[in-house]
């Protein structure tokens, strides 16, 4: 299993006891309806963070691929042209 895929289940499971707790308590409906809407906004805020930051990793690997793929090309392509002009 995949760490992104722990991370979103354990997210999941955390916004779903405190959403349980904010119910389960002794609050006036008002209360607790503000109580959820704060926690979801803040929930939806963090997943947006993590995935943010998660493709930024994926947007910095594949840049450091992009240029690992341009320097290999760049030997390959001398190492021909080495050959080349021996073979010559």
């Amino acid at each position: 299993m995949s760490k992104e895929k722990v991370l979103v289940g354990v997210l999941a499971g955390i916004a779903a006891g405190a959403l349980l707790g904010i119910l389960f308590a002794p609050d006036k409906g008002s209360e607790t309806r503000k109580k959820i809407a704060k926690k979801s906004k803040d929930t939806v805020d963090e997943l947006k963070q993590k995935f943010e930051n998660l493709m930024d990793d994926v947007s910095e690997k594949f840049e450091e691929g992009k240029v690992g793929l341009t320097d290999a090309y760049g030997k390959m392509k001398d190492s021909v042209e080495d050959f080349a002009k021996e073979a010559k």
